[in-house]
C-alpha cells in the first residue's frame, strides 16, 4: 500500500490548485452551507453521504475513469492505475464485482481516518481471506463502507500483483496489469472513460462521519479479523482541519 499512497500525494496534491489561504467555505451563512450539504445529486450523478464538494464547484462530481501510471521512485517501475467514480445506486455493486477478479484467496487492507488527530491514516492489514466470506461480510457493512467519509478499504492480491481500492473519498482505484477486464467491467455499468474528467479529491472537499459510523468500523474490524496488532500509522496526505466531529460533515480537505 506504501506507493499507492505516495501515488495519490503526488497526483491529489499537485492537481489541486487551491491556494492554502483559500476556503471557500469561509464566507457562507449557515443556511448557505446547510443548502449546499443537503445537494446529493449533480445532474445524474449521485453522491453518497461521505463526501461534498467545494462550495465554489471547481470540481463538480461526474461519473467516468482516466488512467494514470504511478512510476516507482527506486525502481523506476510504472504501474498502470484506472481511477473512477461512479453514482452512488451502482458504485458499491460495481466495487463487489469488480474486485471479484481478483481470485478466490485475497489479502485485505481496512483504512481508518477516524482518529486523525491522533496519528492520521490507519491501515489494517489481514492475508488470505477466502474471497466468499470477504464478500459476504462487505455486504453486511455496505452502509459503512459507501457512506463514512473516513472509512475505505483495499482489496488484493500479491501475487499478480494486483489491487483495488474503494477509498474514503468513494473513488474506485484500480492498480496493476492487465486493466482491460475491469475497464470491461466499468464500461458495462456505463462508467466511461474520460481522461480530462477531475475527482472530487482535486479541489477543496468536506468529509462526513458519525458516532454510530466509528462503533460500526470496530464492528467490521472485528468481522475481518483485525483485532490484533496489525495497525500501522499511515502517511498522510492532504492539509487538513477539523470541525467539531458529531454527525455531521466536520472535515474538511
Amino acid at each position: 500500500m506504501s506507493y499507492l499512497n505516495r501515488f495519490f500525494q503526488e497526483v491529489f496534491d499537485n492537481a489541486t490548485n487551491v491556494p492554502q489561504d483559500f476556503n471557500s467555505f469561509d464566507k457562507v451563512t449557515d443556511e448557505q452551507l446547510a443548502a449546499h450539504l443537503k445537494v446529493n445529486r449533480y445532474d445524474t450523478f449521485q453522491l453518497t453521504e461521505a463526501v461534498r464538494p467545494a462550495m465554489d464547484l471547481k470540481v463538480k462530481p461526474c461519473q467516468g475513469y482516466r488512467h494514470d501510471v504511478y512510476v516507482d521512485e527506486e525502481s523506476k517501475a510504472k504501474v498502470p492505475v484506472i481511477m473512477a467514480a461512479a453514482s452512488r445506486e451502482k458504485l458499491f455493486p460495481l466495487f463487489m464485482q469488480l474486485i471479484q477478479r481478483l481470485g478466490s484467496v485475497v489479502d485485505v487492507v481496512l483504512e481508518s481516518s477516524h482518529a486523525k488527530a491522533e496519528g492520521g491514516h490507519i491501515d489494517l492489514y489481514r492475508e488470505h481471506i477466502d474471497m466468499p466470506v470477504l464478500t459476504s461480510i462487505l455486504w453486511d457493512y455496505e452502509d459503512l463502507l459507501l457512506n463514512d467519509g473516513c472509512t475505505g478499504i483495499a482489496v488484493l492480491n500479491p501475487n499478480t500483483p494486483q489491487e483495488i481500492q474503494f477509498e474514503e473519498h468513494k473513488l474506485l482505484i484500480v492498480y496493476g496489469s492487465p486493466l482491460e477486464p475491469y475497464e470491461f467491467t466499468l464500461e458495462s455499468h456505463n462508467v466511461t472513460e474520460n481522461q480530462v474528467m477531475k475527482f472530487i479529491t482535486e479541489a477543496e472537499h468536506i468529509h462526513s462521519t458519525s458516532d454510530d459510523y466509528c462503533q460500526q468500523f470496530l464492528q467490521l474490524r472485528t468481522a475481518l479479523g483485525l483485532d490484533g496488532d496489525q495497525a500501522a500509522p499511515r502517511e498522510k496526505y492532504g492539509d487538513e482541519s477539523y470541525g467539531d466531529g458529531g454527525d455531521e460533515f466536520g472535515e474538511m480537505y
